[in-house]
């Protein structure tokens, strides 16, 4: 897999070129500011970009517009960002019209390492990969308002995977149920969200954003 590596902690974004060469991965760049991670995406267009939220010169979001110029320009590259804290409004513009190859970690996962690797390879190869820390407050948010209070506990912890970006194999490998319940499940969710009948959309993109901006 092809990396690029933009965080302006040299500490960190020295220790995650290591790990990442280390896991046979090839790092092609490992720059600091949003406009050098731009410069690098253009001339070495990798497999996925790993990107933090805050970087100079002003340190507030310049790797989330970044981000985002990414996504809009070369759709086909992964963009796994990484943040220090939840921050709802960035998770739901980086989802914008579509799950694919989009992630976003808050930076303590990257120390549980095999998690870490799992989300970088999900986006990497067209999958999402949303913090579980970030979805648990988004529901502890959403939970108070309709329509995603009429979702029973075990709809929400479907859709909290979903979230995550998992498939509905991956999910029931997780809740240790069947694939068939999953997919009963996500129906149902689809029907209380009132996405049923939707045609032409993603029906499971759409859930997922309506549970993040809930």
């Amino acid at each position: 897999m092809r990396v690029i590596l933009a965080d302006d902690s040299t500490l960190l974004r020295e220790g995650l070129l290591r790990l990442l060469t280390e896991e046979g991965h090839d790092v092609v760049a490992a720059v600091g500011d949003g406009t050098a991670l731009l410069e690098a995406v253009a001339e070495h267009e990798p497999d996925v970009a790993v990107v933090d939220v805050r970087m100079p010169p002003t340190h507030t979001d310049e790797g989330l517009r970044a981000a985002l110029e990414i996504r809009r320009r070369w759709n086909r590259i992964g963009v796994l960002v990484l943040s220090q804290y939840v921050e709802k409004r960035y998770a739901v513009e980086l989802l914008g019209d579509g799950s694919e190859s989009v992630g976003y970690l808050l930076k303590d996962r990257v120390l549980q390492v095999d998690d870490f690797l799992e989300a970088l390879e999900r986006v990497a190869t067209g999958g999402a990969a949303f913090d579980p820390e970030v979805v648990r407050q988004l529901v502890a948010r959403s939970a108070r308002e309709d329509p995603l209070g009429r979702l029973t506990a075990r709809e929400r912890d479907v859709l909290d995977h979903m979230a995550q970006g998992r498939t509905n194999a991956g999910i029931a490998q997780h809740l240790h149920v069947s694939q068939s319940a999953v997919e009963k499940h996500v129906n149902s969710i689809f029907d209380k969200l009132g996405l049923a009948h939707l045609t032409g959309y993603s029906r499971r993109v759409l859930a997922v954003l309506r549970y993040l901006e809930g």
